[in-house]
């Protein structure tokens, strides 16, 4: 696990000194980056598809870190090998763009994946976010994801299920594509930054028509920077029948205290107690 290899999935860090902050504070935390050069020019869909299969493949990888999000992960999709990925199971780590990649990866192969900071928010990062991210790396020891966690109930109720989700705009673009997210029997997260209250209310209704909704067990809403949590859940609450638990948690998205969650990994939502608590997970090197 201690050993990390950087990828390169969405778009490249632009000022070097945010990629060697990052590469410090792994090495802060015990990591050893194994291929630590700044990258410069940014990979091809094909590229991008080929340097994740090296990731996987690499029997000295424990984990696999992205460099950071921005867009186009999902055109690496259709060069993806996930016989590869599921013959050689790491510990895949980043969020934002990278949604794109967590939710497929982990839905064809079974192993659980990490919608965690990424180099380029590792330069600076708060003690949440850090002490959050390393116990993710750990294997969870501590269960209860919301811990420390403000929580807003919005509808309550207790509800298990598998954790999926992520950014909004990108899961959105893999509706009707044959990477689209399977929500049946989710607990869904969903998270978005710098969008508009329009844009947000397109994608959201988008879902609802798309029957996406439909078979979720819970729906945590994050941060949307810019819009109120009040204002996501009247999107959802005013076309459709609630009767799931809804809850919004500020600590899950693109902020500065950010929750480490596993995708894929059974969880139980308890709005009383509000707690999110992992149940079920396996991924490469812990099993509990």
């Amino acid at each position: 696990m201690n050993n990390v290899f950087i990828i390169s999935p969405s778009y490249l860090i632009k000022k070097k000194r945010e990629f060697t902050g990052g590469i410090r504070q792994l090495s802060k935390m015990g990591f050893n980056v194994l291929n630590p050069e700044f990258p410069t020019v940014l990979p091809s869909p094909q590229q991008k598809a080929e340097q994740i299969h090296a990731a996987y493949a690499d029997p000295g990888t424990g984990m696999i870190l992205a460099l950071r999000g921005g867009y186009s992960a999902m055109k690496s999709l259709p060069f993806l090998d996930f016989d590869l990925i599921k013959r050689h199971p790491k510990l895949l780590a980043g969020f934002s763009d990278l949604s794109a990649l967590l939710n497929p990866i982990h839905e064809r192969t079974g192993v659980v994946t990490l919608h965690a900071p990424m180099v380029i928010n590792l330069g600076n990062p708060s003690k949440f976010t850090l002490d959050s991210f390393t116990n993710a790396v750990n294997g969870y020891p501590e269960k209860n994801l919301f811990k420390g966690s403000p929580v807003k109930v919005y509808n309550p109720g207790t509800a298990t299920g598998v954790l999926k989700g992520g950014n909004l705009i990108t899961l959105t673009a893999l509706i009707d594509t044959e990477w689209e997210i399977e929500t049946d029997n989710s607990i869904l997260f969903l998270e978005d930054v710098d969008e508009k209250l329009h844009q947000v209310d397109r994608y959201l209704t988008q879902w609802i028509l798309a029957g996406k909704l439909k078979g979720v067990k819970a729906i945590i809403l994050g941060d949307f920077r810019g819009i109120k949590s009040r204002q996501v859940y009247h999107i959802l609450s005013s076309q459709m029948e609630l009767h799931i638990p809804v809850v919004h948690c500020p600590n899950v998205g693109h902020v500065i205290d950010k929750i480490t969650m596993p995708v894929g990994a059974e969880v139980e939502l308890n709005t009383s107690k509000k707690q999110l608590v992992i149940k079920k997970m396996s991924f490469p090197g812990v099993s509990r």
